[in-house]
């Protein structure tokens, strides 16, 4: 059973939001699963040294949610977690390959969107 996060948020939540990650939902979640529930700054350093190439993306657009949140809202980098990372399903490409005797094999490049929610808590 999954753990539940208890954050208790101080203030508003701020959100990144990446909408044409090109890799399938399935692989993406496998990375957004690493940085859910920790700190800005652990969750940085997780998805650096993560061997997975969809690792930059999400470190992509956690990026861009701490950005967004020193910049528009003015929050406190220090004290920024990640509240939620889930995944979604976005467009298929599809393309075909020649195969023998005229068939063709189909090629499904699947794309996802990635969310990324920060929000300020009160530990430092």
């Amino acid at each position: 059973m999954a753990k539940r996060l208890n954050i208790i948020p101080m203030s508003i939540d701020v959100i990144a939001k990446d909408r044409m990650v090109l890799a399938s939902p399935r692989k993406v979640n496998l990375v957004a699963e690493l940085i859910r529930g920790m700190k800005v700054g652990k969750a940085l350093d997780a998805l650096k040294f993560c061997k997975k190439a969809v690792a930059e993306d999400v470190r992509k657009t956690l990026l861009s949610a701490i950005a967004n949140a020193e910049t528009n809202h003015g929050l406190n980098i220090d004290l920024l977690t990640v509240k939620e990372a889930y995944v979604g399903k976005a467009i298929t490409l599809r393309r075909f390959r020649a195969r023998a005797k005229g068939s063709g094999a189909p090629i499904l490049k699947k794309f996802s969107r990635l969310t990324v929610v920060l929000c300020e808590t009160g530990e430092a």
